[in-house]
């Protein structure tokens, strides 16, 4: 559920986009594209990301009649992007991506860093891959991960954690003067 709104106020939203409110959809939107997009980060190529993001929005658009209980949108909404992501992987199966430049646009250096610990990330199993990039990218902190995707909030810190862990571990392996 997102933060601040209560389950009443999540289901008038629903309700009111279900029967073609393009503003209450807008607000659904506002609310949850940053997890959407932290999730297709996760799974996709960057330059494909923004297109899958509309992508999910539209089909869910589409679909929101078959929605039962408005306020399991975050969850709903998270499995679009990750059959989407899983759907777009599968059909063009990229033999090797050049560049993510997701961050330091000018700084080539910082550019190629930022692609090396986004691919470490995406080889992170997927709910530590989640709520790592929703952290560190989307900047989204473990109660509005909780709230976005469903998840409870104890789960969400012990993906973070482990996540953390595992990400420091595989980036000191690939970094031979981490010790230095």
């Amino acid at each position: 559920m997102e933060p601040g709104k209560t389950r009443t106020e999540l289901a008038r939203l629903v309700a009111a986009a279900r029967d073609g409110d393009h503003d209450a959809f807008h607000e659904l939107y506002r609310s949850y594209a940053r997890m959407v997009h932290g999730i297709v980060l996760g799974r996709a190529p960057h330059h494909a990301t923004d297109d899958l993001v509309q992508e999910v929005f539209l089909q869910a658009y589409r679909q929101l009649p078959r929605l039962r209980e408005p306020e399991a949108i975050g969850g709903w909404l998270a499995a679009i992007a990750r059959n989407l992501s899983r759907d777009h992987f599968r059909r063009t199966r990229e033999t090797a991506e050049l560049t993510d430049t997701h961050a330091a646009p000018g700084n080539p250096v910082a550019a190629a860093e930022a692609a090396a610990v986004l691919g470490v990330i995406r080889a992170l199993p997927d709910a530590y891959r989640e709520t790592l990039i929703l952290r560190l990218v989307e900047g989204m902190n473990g109660p509005e991960i909780a709230e976005r995707t469903g998840l409870s909030p104890g789960s969400v810190r012990v993906n973070l954690h482990r996540g953390m862990k595992l990400l420091r571990e595989r980036l000191e392996r690939r970094d031979p003067h981490a010790d230095a």
